[in-house]
């Protein structure tokens, strides 16, 4: 590929690349069922492809194929393996004579990485148009080369046995979101590989492009998990010793009075409905993470929702105030509650039959740092009047 021909590529995926910004202005992100991300990927592509020659590109073009098997770990990073291949085309100027073609069978192998720019210069986890920089390494193949070798034309370059090859490849993609199962795309992607692939001498790599059109078939994503919103009290920032310790002793007064609140509001509740069951999942300081001790907990709590087909359940997470501080313990209140509903949902339970919240550091359950470490699941029946 000649400097002429690399500045009209580039020109080419710039202005690819250049849809991005029409990408990243569509509307506010689709109300979703799952997660953008993980997900896993297989595709399958068709189109043409040239390799350079002392002759013009444009009478080199050949079909091409493709396979491709990835996953897209963040909605930014993907990687993919893809396998391309059919056959080349080459040639030859021949001095008073009409240029002299020849065909050879390749299949190409790489380890691309996806960078999808719109997710990543763009405000939203998920977009219908979306634009790839494409990026990889990986072997070419060859064999087949007796169109060249038998033809009379002298090559002291031409290959007898079978070609291995590097490759390494740029290139860009756009991409529309059909469904959630399905994408369409474009691609065009430049290929570099070891000098006398196409039996030919420049001292330089040897480089094909390929154009392709195809479809891909996704799969593997992760539900969704719905919280209740939650109106968060401001929290008081502590600036010196003097403050926190002053502000722990009135945040311990103040749960007191709302411990005996949560009380007398879970005695309503619990003389409202007609069965329920409880179940305290414990965690340890600073995680989210269920322990292989309380998954039987969640197991019972599934299983007896199962059998009560009408009932819901809400599910309270809380921390410790005897360590961190309330923005911490806020959050870690909520992992927790998250955490548990994850794991119910997991196990076959519509999320529109839970209730999440977290209550921080504001409400100790049962007042000891250790057990208010906790998200307590609260399942009941409706009560018939």
């Amino acid at each position: 590929m000649n400097m002429s021909q690399m500045k009209t590529f580039l020109a080419t995926a710039v202005m690819a690349l250049g849809l991005c910004g029409t990408a990243s202005g569509q509307s506010a992100a689709e109300k979703l069922d799952y997660k953008p991300a993980p997900y896993m990927f297989i595709g399958l592509q068709g189109g043409a492809q040239a390799t350079f020659a002392d002759i013009s590109a444009t009478k080199l073009i050949t079909p091409t194929a493709s396979f491709s098997l990835g996953t897209f770990l963040t909605p930014v990073v993907g990687v993919r393996l893809n396998v391309n291949g059919m056959w080349n085309k080459s040639g030859l100027e021949v001095a008073g004579a009409s240029d002299f073609k020849y065909k050879y069978k390749y299949v190409n192998t790489n380890i691309d990485l996806l960078l999808n720019l719109c997710t990543m210069f763009g405000k939203q986890d998920y977009y219908r148009l979306n634009v790839y920089l494409i990026g990889g390494i990986g072997l070419n193949y060859a064999w087949d080369n007796d169109d060249l070798i038998n033809s009379g034309y002298a090559s002291p370059f031409a290959w007898k046995k079978d070609q291995l090859s590097h490759n390494a490849r740029i290139g860009a993609m756009l991409g529309y979101n059909l469904s959630k199962h399905w994408s369409a795309n474009l691609e065009v992607n430049a290929n570099a590989l070891s000098d006398r692939y196409n039996s030919q001498r420049h001292s330089s790599e040897d480089w094909q492009i390929n154009a392709l059109v195809g479809l891909a078939y996704k799969f593997g994503f992760s539900k969704k998990v719905h919280t209740a919103p939650i109106v968060v009290a401001p929290i008081e920032e502590f600036n010196d010793d003097k403050n926190a310790e002053a502000a722990h002793a009135r945040m311990l007064a103040e749960q007191a009075a709302r411990r005996k609140a949560a009380e007398e509001a879970a005695a309503r509740a619990a003389a409202l409905a007609a069965e329920t069951t409880q179940k305290d999942i414990f965690f340890t300081i600073g995680s989210a993470e269920i322990r292989e001790s309380e998954a039987p907990k969640i197991q019972e709590v599934v299983e007896w929702l199962q059998g009560h087909p009408d009932a819901v359940a809400t599910i309270t997470g809380h921390a410790d105030a005897g360590t961190g501080n309330p923005t911490v313990n806020a959050r870690h209140a909520q992992n927790r509650a998250e955490a548990v509903a994850k794991a119910i949902t997991d196990a076959g339970i519509d999320y529109k039959r839970l209730i999440v919240e977290f209550k921080g550091d504001t409400v100790m359950p049962y007042g000891d740092n250790e057990k208010s470490r906790v998200a307590i699941v609260l399942a009941g029946t409706p009560k018939k009047n």
